[in-house]
């Protein structure tokens, strides 16, 4: 279930450790129809949170602090980091030789790799630097991703991005804070590794509270405002601003985020392929459950790569609290 769904390994003691590579070889060797090409993308994109993970500890220091003076797709102004990332995961994962279409939140475009040699297939889609709007006062910012199959192989195109997310097959975030955490799944629960820095290595680790943004509630709708207003009696409020640190604490301790549409996004904030469909996969993994309130985010169909929706994900029962107000409004 939510808050805990974690194995946990005592670090230090002298028992035997649980690397994220020893961990992904061994779902592999469970998996009778596995090839290893699931296993080296994923080793491609722990890469590629190591690299990021060691340039956020250096950013001060090497002028990979605020804005390059352009903005994204999204129109969001772009960070010096969030660049340096985005080049460093569709490095790593074209590098891998298993994927075959990439979709990043810094990107306009989907990229269809049209090098055979270097093609695979799986489809990655990702934001490269979640809450890269708090890099410069240090606060946890993170990657999220997500892995569909392409449908085929020798036809990679953009209809292989625009589908439900009950068809990915795996997906995760790492955070990048005071210690790096990854947290994966495939298909099978969620696990969280942590980052062991002397040995280069992520090394398998591990009060009921909810997460929200209360600076839109004037926005929301009444739904959203009735729930919110009942919720505020039971648990503590955090909102970071971070979606990887705000879901973290949830999948951690437990509660319920809320990132839903208002009357100033109307669709919602969170884009869809790469925020919302490999959190609330991970939510689903986890034991909870991931609605916009009145359907399950996986069941979003995306009308295009960078479409967007509004979220409230977390422990079932305060979910199903949550589409209550929905249905009787």
């Amino acid at each position: 279930m939510v808050g805990g769904n974690f194995d946990a390994i005592k670090v230090g003691t002298g028992e035997d450790l649980v690397t994220l590579t020893r961990w992904v070889i061994a779902q592999q060797q469970e998996a009778p129809e596995a090839t290893g090409d699931l296993t080296l993308l994923l080793t491609a994109i722990q890469f590629g949170c190591k690299f990021v993970a060691s340039k956020v500890k250096q950013a001060g220091l090497i002028n990979l602090l605020g804005l390059t003076g352009s903005a994204n797709v999204q129109g969001e102004d772009v960070k010096k980091l969030d660049v340096l990332a985005n080049d460093i995961f569709r490095n790593a994962l074209i590098a891998s030789g298993k994927a075959c279409l990439l979709v990043s939140e810094e990107d306009e475009n989907a990229m269809i790799i049209e090098n055979p040699n270097q093609r695979g297939k799986y489809v990655v889609t990702f934001d490269p630097l979640d809450g890269s709007s708090n890099i410069d006062c240090g606060v946890s910012i993170g990657t999220i991703f997500g892995i569909f199959k392409v449908k085929d192989e020798a036809n990679p195109n953009i209809t292989d991005c625009i589908r439900s997310g009950r068809e990915l097959i795996a997906s995760g975030y790492c955070m990048y804070g005071s210690y790096c955490e990854l947290i994966l799944s495939v298909g099978n629960g969620v696990n969280g590794f942590t980052l062991d820095p002397a040995i280069g290595e992520f090394i398998m680790t591990h009060p009921k509270i909810y997460s929200v943004n209360e600076g839109n509630y004037k926005y929301f709708d009444e739904p959203s405002k009735k729930y919110v207003d009942q919720v505020k009696q039971k648990y503590s409020a955090r909102y970071v601003g971070s979606m990887v640190s705000d879901i973290h604490r949830t999948l951690l301790y437990g509660g319920i985020f809320g990132y839903p549409a208002d009357s100033k996004s109307k669709k919602g904030k969170l884009r869809i392929l790469y925020e919302v469909f490999p959190m609330a996969y991970l939510i689903e993994q986890a034991g909870g459950k991931a609605t916009t309130g009145t359907m399950d985010c996986l069941d979003l169909v995306p009308e295009h790569i960078h479409d967007r929706s509004g979220i409230w994900l977390g422990s079932k029962e305060d979910v199903e609290d949550l589409e209550a107000c929905y249905k009787k409004a």
